[in-house]
């Protein structure tokens, strides 16, 4: 009963990319929804309006950055491909979450995963997530100064 506004929520944004409104096109997003919720189980916090200033600029600036490490990624897969030598050193490497929730997990594994050149194959029960990345060097150097900073806004955004 507790899961009906998320339920709900994901169900609304579902119609919206599928642009269309019939009875089974409905009842299919509700399936997935309820589907979605009992695999992720989110944990509801009551939110003060306070907080939703706050929460919605730290979602700006996540989302900003996600682009730009987008952008980044991009152009290092492109610089990687189309040099003749191809010097890369490719790796699994274990990058802590540190973030509580379940969702702030997925998405900060999301953010890391959706960048060229990075993918989160694993998340263990301590949040500690492996990645393969195709160029080792670059990416200890980056890593850990990126994941600190998502895992404040996702902070802020999930308080």
């Amino acid at each position: 009963m507790r899961y009906i506004p998320f339920i709900l929520f994901i169900t609304i944004i579902y119609l919206f990319l599928t642009a269309n409104i019939e009875l089974l096109n409905i009842l299919f997003g509700l399936l997935i929804s309820v589907g979605i919720t009992l695999l992720i189980k989110p944990q509801i916090k009551p939110y003060s309006l306070r907080q939703v200033p706050t929460a919605f600029l730290a979602m700006v600036q996540y989302i900003f950055l996600l682009i730009i490490d987008m952008v980044k990624g991009g152009i290092m897969v492109a610089k990687l491909a189309l040099n003749p030598i191809l010097r890369i050193k490719p790796a699994v490497i274990s990058i802590p979450s540190g973030c509580e929730t379940e969702l702030a997990k997925a998405l900060s594994a999301h953010a890391i995963s959706i960048s060229p050149g990075e993918l989160v194959i694993e998340i263990d029960e301590n949040g500690i997530m492996y990645t393969h990345v195709l160029d080792e060097r670059k990416s200890v150097e980056y890593r850990e100064q990126a994941q600190q900073i998502r895992k404040d806004l996702l902070r802020k955004i999930f308080p």
